[in-house]
């Protein structure tokens, strides 16, 4: 039980990160993304003990079998009749999946394919549910109530544990989002962070992890600096605001929200950034990985499910290509599905969230060297092992 608890722990503060990438500017936008931001960190503030209540009951049982769930969402209408139905069942587009993800940097990555199915223009058939609490998207998965779930990188290695391999990693959708903002301009490497005091959230989690082993990967430790930990993210943000010298760790979108409260303030380290410099010469650290997407791995057994699941990859990474491309007409498409509720906010924060769609053995390098980090900070982080090659799905 107690190792179930630190497990759900660290994977809802990896949560709150994918569900809570916004911007703002000006203190109308300020309002708006701290009001959003409220909204989507409800991840962050899931106990352990409902994350555990809802997970591993359901775990305990026997593995859900393709018959056990074959229902009208996975058989699709008149595929068994004719030459017409065999081509659509084994293209996928009689099939619809249901997909689950975060309100936040997952869920602006869909937009365009969200739209897409709504107006009938998809060429395969989905439906779409968005949480803002990333346990809900554990417990759907585990009890096959979706077909698939954008969710935090560790907390997909945690679900791989939990339904006894039951689910395949499709790609990653997002990288990091996390920042050191302050107003000191010599700031330039962590290890300028030597005797300095450093304001974040989530000890024992997993931005804490990556900050520690970008610590040492710079030769320091904590014993180097001071790391204050407060609750929440706006917590960080007003100290930020009321101390001029203040150096914050903090996550988008309250990088933008507390840059706006004080003008001085500057992002001065991506960690992301750093991340890769640590590994610029060695893949054994992979990459910072924020979200991945995940598939029941039954799924991918059935020709025409694979079919389908197949082709909602490749209209996934269109659409989080689209956020780059057409910025201000995703972020209206943003605002249109109440991920930030404006438009211009919206604009502004897409560039910070780091949507991407990465695949095959790169997403294997990238994502497996991030977990064998966390493994290495704390084993619960990832499930209490590190997943095994089967894991990784490529098509």
């Amino acid at each position: 039980m107690r190792k179930s608890l630190s497990v759900f722990m660290a994977a809802a503060m990896t949560a709150a990160l994918l569900a809570g990438c916004s911007g703002n500017s000006g203190n109308t936008e300020t309002t708006t993304a701290e009001a959003t931001a409220a909204e989507t960190t409800a991840a962050e503030t899931t106990t352990a003990a409902e994350a555990e209540g809802n997970v591993e009951a359901p775990a305990e049982e026997a593995p859900t079998t393709a018959a056990d769930s074959s229902d009208a969402s996975l058989e699709g209408p008149g595929a068994a009749d004719g030459a017409a139905g065999e081509d659509a069942a084994a293209s996928g587009e009689s099939v619809t999946l249901r997909i689950g993800s975060l309100k936040g940097p997952t869920s602006m990555g869909l937009v365009s394919l969200m739209d897409k199915e709504e107006k009938g223009e998809a060429a395969g058939s989905y439906e779409f549910t968005m949480v803002t609490d990333a346990s809900e998207l554990v417990a759907k998965m585990v009890a096959g109530d979706l077909d698939i779930a954008l969710v935090p990188a560790n907390m997909a290695s945690i679900l791989y544990q939990k339904t006894n391999q039951g689910v395949n990693v499709l790609n990653i959708n997002t990288l990091g989002v996390l920042y050191i903002v302050a107003a000191d301009d010599s700031i330039t490497s962590i290890s300028d962070l030597a005797g300095k005091t450093v304001y974040m959230t989530g000890k024992g989690t997993t931005p804490d992890y990556v900050f520690q082993y970008l610590l040492s990967a710079n030769g320091m430790s904590a014993d180097d600096l001071t790391i204050e930990y407060k609750s929440e993210p706006t917590e960080v943000a007003a100290v930020l605001k009321e101390q001029a010298d203040a150096i914050g760790l903090l996550p988008q979108p309250f990088v933008t929200v507390a840059m706006a409260q004080n003008e001085s303030l500057k992002i001065v380290l991506d960690l992301t950034a750093e991340w890769d410099k640590t590994n610029a010469e060695s893949a054994d650290g992979g990459s910072l990985v924020t979200g991945v997407t995940v598939a029941r791995s039954e799924l991918l057994a059935d020709e025409t499910t694979a079919a389908a699941v197949k082709l909602f990859m490749d209209e996934h990474a269109q659409s989080a290509a689209f956020t780059g491309e057409d910025v201000a007409a995703a972020a209206e498409l943003v605002a249109k599905y109440g991920i930030i509720e404006k438009a211009p906010v919206a604009q502004k924060a897409l560039p910070y969230c780091s949507i991407v769609c990465i695949e095959g053995d790169e997403l294997k390098e990238m994502l497996s060297g991030y977990l064998n980090v966390l493994y290495n900070q704390d084993p619960t982080s990832v499930g209490g092992q590190l997943p095994d090659d089967a894991f990784y799905y490529k098509r």
